[in-house]
């Protein structure tokens, strides 16, 4: 298969009214890492020369924190949209990021867009769309759902041969465009060198005088390319979160992929429903977690530590074979084979030794101290 080279821009400038919050929308945390990370991370498991980020509403905050957390190997720039003229002008203002001198390069290549509010969206369905994209040989590609009940959402219009013609907003939908199981979501692979002439054909005809990315798909099929599309298997995958219900919801979806992933490694735990784990915590096989254990940050726990009931940990290490019940920490160590609980605070900063003992049952000066 043709391997051309591929980039991504990540919309994240959206003011994010609905959240009620001065924090910026792509910031609000889930499983303890701001929402534009999850999508980043994703980004970060396919081979992307450089990502351009779009910023807009507490833009200062946004990029001193996706440059602090991102990963690594990610090439990022930033680049902001002054105005909110909605998701097509988003994307011409990213199109700008990308390096003027490389750009025969890149109009060769393919280039994914996605909102920064998709945190659950996986890294193998972002590569099913790539590659979908270039069996394809099209200009663009949607990724799209098939829902029962669609009520809510875009259609993907086709034509009389089957080809995608349009995406449609429910509101302004046909009764038999509303009967289309097939929606659209928000993330797309385009063509690079076919994205930035379909901009500039876009005109702001709503109510709002904005943009719209959706508009390229009815531009470019006028223009005789072909648009496909991938549908994904899950479409929880492609939700975008909005206000603080769908931010809670995505939490519990992805803290049950966390928890699912950590079983399947040789945790166990008594009560995954009551199991609360930071997207940054490592655990060794062997770990056994009761109900209500809240790890947190870059805790991690060597094997055969059993933690819980009633835990909660940040940033702190676990050496092997230590038991910790009812208890709270922060920025400590507990060593091998250690028992603390139940019903402790360990100040930050505290370092347990190898067999040391910590709670209201132990005395002092017999293996440990209360």
């Amino acid at each position: 298969m043709n391997r051309r080279p591929l980039s991504a821009i990540v919309l994240a400038a959206g003011e994010g009214t609905r959240m009620r919050s001065g924090t910026p929308k792509p910031l609000h945390r889930l499983c303890g890492r701001p929402m534009v990370l999850h999508v980043l991370d994703a980004l970060a498991e396919l081979t992307v020369e450089r990502v351009v980020v779009v910023i807009g509403q507490g833009a200062t905050e946004v990029t001193k924190t996706i440059q602090a957390e991102a990963p690594r190997d990610l090439a990022i720039e930033f680049v902001e949209q002054p105005e909110p003229r909605g998701t097509g002008d988003a994307v011409a203002v990213a199109l700008t990021g990308f390096p003027v001198f490389d750009a025969a390069d890149y109009d060769e290549g393919d280039v994914i867009v996605l909102p920064g509010d998709t945190p659950l969206v996986r890294p193998a369905t972002l590569a099913a769309l790539v590659d979908g994209h270039r069996a394809s040989e099209g200009a663009a590609t949607l990724l799209t759902a098939r829902l029962e009940q669609p009520d809510g959402y875009s259609r993907v219009v086709r034509d009389k041969d089957g080809r995608v013609a349009r995406i449609v907003d429910q509101d302004v939908a046909t009764e038999d465009e509303r009967r289309i199981d097939e929606v659209a979501t928000t993330v797309y692979c385009f063509r690079h060198g076919v994205l930035a002439p379909a901009l500039r054909r876009l005109s702001p005809d709503n109510s709002l005088g904005e943009y719209y990315l959706t508009d390229t798909v009815a531009v470019l099929h006028d223009a005789g390319y072909a648009v496909t599309t991938v549908v994904v298997t899950d479409p929880a995958e492609a939700v975008e979160v909005n206000d603080r219900a769908q931010l809670a919801a995505a939490e519990a979806e992805l803290r049950a992929r966390i928890n699912e992933r950590w079983m399947r490694r040789g945790v166990t735990m008594w009560d995954p429903g009551r199991t609360y784990l930071d997207a940054s915590v490592r655990l060794a096989a062997d770990v056994t977690l009761l109900p209500g254990v809240i790890l947190e940050g870059r805790t991690t726990v060597a094997a055969g530590a059993v933690l819980g009931p009633s835990c909660d940990l940040l940033d702190c290490e676990i050496g092997a074979g230590a038991r910790v019940s009812h208890t709270v920490a922060s920025h400590a160590v507990i060593g091998e084979h250690c028992t603390v609980g139940p019903y402790v605070v360990l100040e930050e900063g505290t370092r347990l030794a190898r067999g040391e003992r910590r709670g209201p049952f132990f005395a002092p000066g017999i293996g440990g101290t209360s």
